[in-house]
């Protein structure tokens, strides 16, 4: 039995993260929309004992008449707000991007969210991989990777002094004096960069957790080097224990230099796990889902995560050499992973490609018991492969159910998880340290 304790996101995306989830009979990708759902899921991961509730966002995407389920949503840091009421001990994490917001409001929206749930409020800082977001927001066109990295880097800097701007200790309400605040307690920006320039205080004081956790998802070089100097969770891709491995030591190895220590930072790779009671059980589950798949959808799946156009592609045809990107300071990371697994499993029809990554999206796929697939998830976590998941259920409710019922136990049974949450805020369950206020700066008197 491990002392080491995972760490588990429940990562939803409705109505399911396979591609074809909605078409499953016992999916309720009706009620997508519905807030009493939304809180019955939340209030599900919560008896699950997870640290955090995840949702991911990309804006822009295309629906078309036989794939609209995952272009359709809501404003995740919206669900979060209600999901604040309904919860107690579960973190709450939604994204946004640092392409086409302002530190400003990202900051306030944020530390929002973090004063209602008592501290539980977690950003997921995005680069906007989807060029299309540009047109959205008026930009003909979008910026290139290295640019948005760039971005990126000084827009976390900037939430980050906003969040500490105001100490919580700065509020006194000293009715019998008449005293509000004790200025000696604020922190004003007077910060300019290459991208913001941004002087004054956010209008509320630093959190019940010190500020909302930051994480990110990135595995690029830029991305990499984001989330040692600001991250304190990282969600990441990968399919086998030694690229983890690589991308663990990598990741962790950088801190140093931004005095920080190994445990300052979790790294959390997705797993897309079907599971159940027998191994030929979980098998024809996944199956059942494949089946769902229209070849047009699958063709237009692969398509977004190659960057590759394989529109009217025979399904049973050869895999094709996957298009360079435009942007020259793109890495294209997961087009990279797709294409390695293909090779490492044979794969080699699109067909048996895209329902391979249905679920999954280059993450890594677990199909079994409970017992193989705590085997496996136990196997990385501890032996440097990861400090926890983001676990990625295929479908919604019964597909995140059967992993709540099934797998958390199993984890429990071997002390690998939590049985209680030892903290009543996101930052205290992590691990993670409080963040301290900065040294009062001088500052004009206007900005106070």
């Amino acid at each position: 039995m491990s002392n080491k304790q995972m760490k588990l996101g429940a990562f939803f995306n409705l109505p399911g993260h396979h591609v074809a989830s909605w078409r499953h009979p016992r999916t309720e990708a009706h009620r997508t929309f519905d807030l009493e759902y939304l809180q019955d899921l939340a209030r599900l991961a919560e008896q699950g004992k997870f640290d955090m509730i995840f949702f991911a966002d990309v804006l822009g995407l295309r629906p078309s008449g036989n794939q609209a389920a995952s272009a359709l949503k809501l404003d995740p840091l919206i669900i979060l707000a209600s999901l604040a009421s309904v919860t107690k001990h579960i973190g709450l994490t939604a994204t946004l991007t640092t392409t086409y917001n302002e530190p400003y409001q990202v900051a306030r929206k944020f530390a929002a969210i973090d004063h209602l749930s008592k501290g539980r409020a977690a950003w997921n800082v995005v680069t906007s991989a989807n060029e299309r977001e540009s047109l959205l927001f008026g930009k003909p066109k979008h910026l290139e990777h290295a640019r948005r990295y760039e971005r990126a880097d000084e827009f976390v800097e900037v939430v980050k002094k906003l969040w500490l701007s105001i100490e919580r200790e700065a509020i006194v309400l000293d009715k019998e004096g008449g005293r509000i605040l004790d200025v000696e307690k604020l922190h004003p920006l007077d910060f300019e960069g290459e991208w913001f320039k941004v002087q004054g205080l956010l209008d509320a004081p630093s959190t019940p957790q010190g500020h909302p956790v930051i994480v990110q998802a990135g595995s690029s070089e830029a991305g990499k080097e984001l989330a040692a100097k600001t991250a304190e969770v990282i969600f990441t891709a990968w399919q086998t224990l030694e690229e983890a491995q690589t991308f663990y030591r990598d990741v962790k190895g950088r801190l140093a230099k931004y005095g920080r220590k190994p445990d300052d930072l979790k790294i959390m790779p997705g797993v897309f796990i079907t599971v159940a009671k027998t191994e030929a059980e979980a098998i024809a589950k996944r199956k059942e889902l494949n089946n769902y798949i229209l070849p047009e959808v699958g063709l237009e799946y692969l398509s977004n995560f190659i960057g590759t156009d394989l529109t009217g592609y025979d399904v049973d045809a050869p895999l094709p050499e996957f298009a360079a990107s435009e942007d020259k300071t793109n890495p294209q990371i997961r087009s990279n992973l797709i294409r390695a697994l293909a090779e490492r499993e044979g794969l080699t029809t699109i067909r048996e490609v895209y329902e391979h990554i249905a679920g999954a999206r280059g993450h890594r796929e677990i199909v079994g018991t409970p017992g193989q697939i705590a085997d496996q998830l136990e196997e990385w976590f501890l032996n440097e492969g990861a400090d926890g998941f983001n676990i990625m259920p295929p479908t919604f409710p019964e597909g995140f159910r059967d992993i709540v019922e099934l797998v958390i136990p199993e984890l429990q049974r071997r002390g690998l998880f939590r049985t209680e949450y030892e903290s009543t805020t996101l930052r205290g369950n992590l691990g993670l340290s409080v963040p301290a206020y900065p040294s009062r700066q001088e500052a004009p008197s206007a900005l106070i």
